[in-house]
């Protein structure tokens, strides 16, 4: 039986590092950001690359649900990384339900600092917190349980305490794998992985515990205070972080 596990992450949250863990299992495939083509064409936004992404990737939404869901799997496990803030009003949600969820956070001070480097004046919505809080409790109340919550910089810290910690909740063995992986791009990496891939391209795992950048502008201080409630509704539920046994 296939498991098609949905990481619910944010942007720069140490999402496709993490894609790069699973993918190097060798018993897994790897799904990038299969809504970011519908989420550009129903909004309108504009992102870097957005062309080129809507020209590459699928834009029907019935489609994605349909990959992301029944598409044939040639691995046991088939990680799917997904960004919160794609899910916007209107997509359904129901198709989750084929699925296992795990949530991946990050402190918002480094999220919005390193966001704001890449894209200028996010919003709340933007670095999909909100959201993601949201899909948490829609995903406990659908099980009945807490879904796994891991920390990027937990996962720095710790990569395999707290990989192994993840991979028991979602009944998959661990292996030290996850901890290593050829640097360069990958074909299944989405088309904006030139503009956003670059320093995960070097790299060849995980790489040491960073401090938050500095929040340089009153903007990023406002939008990191404004996610801070969010984060910390999620972050009672990490696993693998220090203070557990």
């Amino acid at each position: 039986m296939t498991l098609r596990l949905v990481m619910w992450s944010g942007p720069r949250n140490l999402s496709t590092a993490m894609m790069r863990a699973f993918e190097a299992r060798g018993d897994c495939t790897v799904m990038d950001e299969p809504f970011y083509a519908v989420y550009l064409a129903t909004t309108g936004l504009h992102h870097p690359m957005r062309d080129a992404i809507l020209a590459a990737h699928e834009t029907n939404a019935d489609r994605v649900i349909e990959a992301c869901t029944k598409a044939p799997a040639q691995t046991p496990i088939v990680y799917q990384k997904h960004m919160t803030h794609h899910m916007v009003d209107g997509i359904d949600l129901s198709w989750v339900a084929a699925t296992a969820e795990a949530f991946l956070i990050r402190d918002p001070a480094a999220v919005a600092a390193s966001y704001e480097a890449k894209r200028e004046n996010p919003t709340l919505g933007d670095l999909g917190v909100e959201r993601q809080t949201m899909l948490f409790e829609r995903a406990a109340e659908r099980t009945g349980r807490t879904p796994p919550v891991i920390d990027a910089d937990d996962v720095l810290a710790n990569p395999a305490r707290v990989l192994a910690a993840l991979c028991a909740a979602l009944s998959i063995p661990f292996t030290n794998k996850m901890l290593r992986w050829p640097a360069g791009r990958r074909a299944n990496d989405g088309v904006w992985a030139t503009h956003w891939y670059r320093a995960v391209e070097r790299s060849t795992g995980f790489g040491p515990p960073r401090p938050p950048g500095p929040l340089v502008s009153d903007h990023a201080r406002r939008l990191a205070d404004a996610a801070r409630p969010y984060y910390d509704r999620l972050a009672l539920h990490r696993l693998g972080a220090p203070h557990d046994p």
